[in-house]
């Protein structure tokens, strides 16, 4: 027979609790009763009905949206455990939620709690809609009212955009793995600029689809971004909170995906009007400009007349020089040509004198030493040649110089 100690006891008891999976994730129902909260903040209650009681331990980490009193009548989300110390079973809670919500609202919000922890509801991870968008996907049921309402605005609105439906369910069982196959469908596209994710309204049942994990991780992962637009206005589910944009309701999904091809005119039209006037004024700047430099270009210009005129003095003056000096010239020219005239023997053959040269020798004679007698002389004159023989040769007395 083995002996255990009430520590191997109640710690062998609290194994076999932990170890066991349906006691890990458990959902009861039940009244609260003698809770108080420590100096830590934990929160320690009863939760009982009217045949039973259990022990609930509620640590400060974890997440409640509701405070809670005695009296009180909750659901409490948690796992088994047994405080040792005391021998204790207990209910480690990490949600409680009051008794009316029921046990869909509390998946609601667990998976809410877990999915924000890992930052799928990040806001520094959305992104800015396309301001003008190509090709909008969607996703939405291809039967329900929603796809007309929605082509009929965005038609009204915007016509340049293109639609495509990615047919799926939006309601029942089958739906989240559809909605999710429909929106990695789209992203395997290159030519889709944003996705709605539509559903009319329903109740809470209708729209649970749209709480589903698989839906919100395929928003998640999705990189095109994603508006989504399930319900009315209050209507709040998983989806809203990971898409890029919550639209109230899908009519409103379609008006904020798509601008207004009205107001967009309008701005063209204040836009054309004001770059009319902008380049008015700007043309009307450059000819001030323009007149302003031709003006300035105009003074500062030679006189061309003036210019012409003082040439033409010059030319006259050069005329008028170059003529003076030719004349001077030939002036100068006509009296060489005189003094040559003069000096030259025809002249002095027709002053009276007589050149003579020794016909033998075909030379000037010059002095009459020059000349033995018997020489044939040839005499010129102005008006003939005579031939001439020296006879007799006088000389002139000394003194005689020849010059």
């Amino acid at each position: 027979m083995t002996v255990l100690s009430v520590t191997e006891l109640v710690g062998y008891l609290r194994e076999v609790v932990e170890r066991e999976s349906a006691l890990a994730d458990v959902f009861v129902e039940g009244e609260v009763s003698n809770s108080y909260r420590s100096t830590a903040g934990h929160l320690y209650f009863t939760l009982k009905d009217t045949n039973a009681a259990i022990k609930c331990v509620f640590f400060r980490r974890g997440k409640s949206a509701h405070s809670i009193a005695d009296g009180d009548h909750v659901v409490v989300h948690g796992r088994l455990s047994v405080y040792e110390a005391r021998g204790e079973l207990q209910i480690v809670a990490d949600l409680i939620e009051p008794a009316g919500l029921g046990a869909l609202q509390l998946q609601f919000e667990l998976l809410k709690a877990r999915l924000e922890a890992e930052g799928l509801f990040d806001p520094s991870r959305k992104r800015p809609l396309p301001a003008f968008p190509r090709r909008i996907a969607l996703v939405t049921s291809p039967s329900g009212a929603v796809l007309h309402d929605i082509y009929t605005i965005i038609a009204q609105r915007y016509p340049l955009v293109e639609l495509v439906l990615a047919p799926c369910q939006v309601q029942g069982d089958a739906a989240p793995a559809q909605i999710a196959e429909a929106i990695a469908r789209v992203n395997a596209r290159d030519d889709i600029d944003l996705i709605i994710v539509a559903r009319g309204g329903g109740s809470a049942e209708d729209l649970w689809c749209f709480n589903d994990e698989r839906v919100a991780r395929a928003i998640f992962s999705s990189r095109i971004p994603v508006v989504s637009a399930v319900g009315h206005e209050t209507d709040f589910t998983i989806a809203d909170y990971v898409a890029d944009l919550r639209a109230p309701t899908p009519s409103a999904a379609a008006m904020l995906c798509v601008p207004d091809i009205t107001e967009l005119q309008a701005q063209l039209e204040s836009c054309r009007a004001t770059l009319v006037g902008e380049m008015t004024n700007r043309l009307a700047e450059a000819a001030a400009e323009l007149r302003f430099l031709r003006h300035r270009l105009d003074r500062a210009a030679p006189d061309l007349n003036r210019l012409r005129q003082q040439v033409d003095d010059l030319g006259r003056r050069l005329g008028d020089s170059a003529r003076a000096m030719l004349q001077l010239h030939a002036a100068h020219l006509a009296g060489i040509r005189q003094r040559l005239e003069t000096l030259s023997p025809a002249q002095t053959l027709a002053r009276g004198y007589a050149v003579v040269e020794n016909a033998t020798r075909h030379a000037v004679v010059r002095r009459a030493t020059a000349i033995e007698a018997g020489d044939t002389l040839r005499i010129l004159f102005v008006d003939g040649t005579v031939r001439a023989t020296a006879n007799a040769i006088e000389l002139k007395s000394e003194g005689y110089h020849d010059e």
